[in-house]
């Protein structure tokens, strides 16, 4: 099982602040500017998960989400927003997102996330 984590936000400083608490706790991470980036980056085999913001500029957490289904790339997805509402769960969960996290979060409500996605490859 992969210890790598995608972190996709379009805010450099969050990018920064998550690879400092995911190395913190044992992960490697790949960072991504935007949805297009990961997507530009290939199957990414190395990749345990996916930690995808909702509201970028270009592609849209969503959009990634379903054009890592429909390119086949079985990578479980943590949704994270600074924007929920009942809506924008719905539509995460039904995209196949295995969490939900609202910003700002506590370090171990993301760390029991991402430990829960990784203890379940392939989803």
């Amino acid at each position: 099982m992969s210890q790598w984590v995608c972190v996709v936000d379009d805010d450099a400083s969050v990018r920064k602040s998550l690879a400092n608490l995911l190395r913190s706790a044992g992960y490697s991470t790949l960072l991504f500017a935007s949805g297009e980036e990961l997507l530009c980056a290939g199957p990414l085999q190395e990749a345990g998960c996916v930690l995808l913001d909702l509201k970028m500029p270009g592609l849209t957490g969503l959009d990634v989400q379903r054009e890592l289904r429909r390119r086949g790339w079985r990578l479980p997805v943590i949704c994270m927003s600074a924007h929920w509402d009942d809506g924008a769960v719905a539509a995460a969960m039904g995209n196949g997102a295995v969490g939900c996290l609202g910003k700002p979060f506590a370090e171990e409500a993301l760390l029991k996330v991402i430990e829960e996605a990784l203890a379940h490859p392939n989803l």
